[in-house]
């Protein structure tokens, strides 16, 4: 018996329906970190405090104006500060030693650090605190490891 065109074009509508849908498989995208190492420490008191900056308005010293904040503790005078889901970009990370853990960078007079700071690049200020250009590094997304050694004035 002949079929119709018709029942033919049902027939495998039918079956193509039927079958599993082979999907490609979509890896989820790995986080994008800045992960942080921490060397140069003088004791393990206390903790260190590292923000991240998109931008020179503020770096470093005003740390409400960082996109991100990240607390540390301390082991063997080594500390690491991860900050994660971070978009592509151009960022600074500035790092205290917050010896007292009162959160805030202790100062002595004309506002020369008390406690050990630093930041990426390992760049150091001339007369005051680092300018963002010098600390700054592209960030593609991923995961990207920097490392900082704590300076103590």
């Amino acid at each position: 018996m002949m079929r119709s065109k018709l029942e033919n074009l049902l027939l495998l509508a039918f079956f193509l329906t039927s079958l599993p849908l082979a999907l490609p498989q979509v890896k989820p995208n790995q986080a994008s970190i800045i992960h942080v190492e921490i060397s140069g420490l003088r004791n393990d008191r206390g903790q260190v405090l590292c923000a991240l900056y998109s931008s020179p308005d503020a770096f470093p010293k005003d740390s409400k104006k960082a996109v991100a904040h990240v607390t540390s503790a301390i082991s063997y005078q080594h500390a690491v500060c991860e900050f994660s889901g971070i978009a592509s970009g151009t960022y600074a990370v500035s790092v205290f030693h917050d010896e007292n853990s009162n959160s805030k960078l202790d100062t002595k007079f004309m506002g020369v650090p008390r406690e050990g700071v630093g930041a990426s690049n390992n760049a150091k200020g001339h007369l005051g605190p680092p300018k963002f250009h010098d600390a700054a590094f592209p960030f593609a997304g991923g995961r990207l490891d920097l490392q900082i050694t704590i300076t103590y004035l």
